[in-house]
């Protein structure tokens, strides 16, 4: 069995998802971050981190995975009929990786920067907090220029091009998570196409149903 543990709109999002395109067995494991349940000694011992998402997979053995890029590697190496990941040892396979790695180690903490900024601050340090926001958003419009761009390059409707892949849910939960920002994802076409069309797929909307996600998702 697979087990998501999830908060709603947080980086469980993106899992959550991909669970749905394929249709496994699965169950979510509400962590309610509102009660500090993620900082619970229960869920500590999932992720030591204490964020969210973990998942157990005890199909074949006893698996704890946590950080959201992990989760949807494991996800689609043990699903290959899906095809959700290039073949092993290919270009595009690599291709694959740097996009994934983009999202996870430089758009996503970008995004989280604009969320909590207080985190890179002394406390009670306002002015420092809003300039780290302002600053946030402007490295955030550069990187989804970025992002907007290999859209235009290669004229697919999907990150990686013609084919739908692990890595769209996660590309799709980022750019939601921009809608507040001052220049969002939307307000790029080629982004905003890809939203439109993501948010067409019935495993998103199932997610979205499931985790009672408010208009406007992005």
């Amino acid at each position: 069995m697979i087990e998501l543990y999830y908060f709603p709109s947080n980086a469980s999002f993106a899992p959550h998802v991909l669970l749905q395109e394929l249709g496994v067995p699965f169950q979510l494991r509400l962590v309610d971050r509102d009660r500090d349940e993620h900082k619970s000694p229960e869920f500590l011992k999932l992720n030591p981190n204490g964020l969210l998402p973990a998942l157990r997979d005890t199909r074949q053995g006893e698996l704890v995975l946590f950080e959201t890029a992990a989760i949807l590697l494991h996800l689609a190496d043990t699903h290959p009929e899906a095809g959700l990941m290039p073949p092993l040892g290919s270009a595009e396979r690599a291709h694959a990786y740097k996009w994934l790695m983009w999202l996870t180690n430089t758009l996503q903490p970008t995004v989280i920067t604009y969320y909590y900024p207080d985190r890179f601050v002394a406390p009670g340090n306002t002015a420092g907090s809003a300039e780290v926001k302002a600053q946030a958003q402007v490295r955030a419009a550069a990187q989804l220029d970025l992002l907007a761009a290999e859209f235009e390059r290669h004229g697919g409707p999907f990150l990686l091009g013609e084919r739908y892949s692990a890595l769209d849910p996660f590309a799709f939960m980022l750019c939601r998570w921009t809608r507040n920002f001052s220049h969002p994802a939307r307000n790029r076409p080629a982004l905003a196409a890809f939203l439109e069309r993501m948010a067409q797929r019935p495993a998103l909307l199932r997610a979205i149903e499931t985790e009672q996600l408010p208009k406007p998702w992005f």
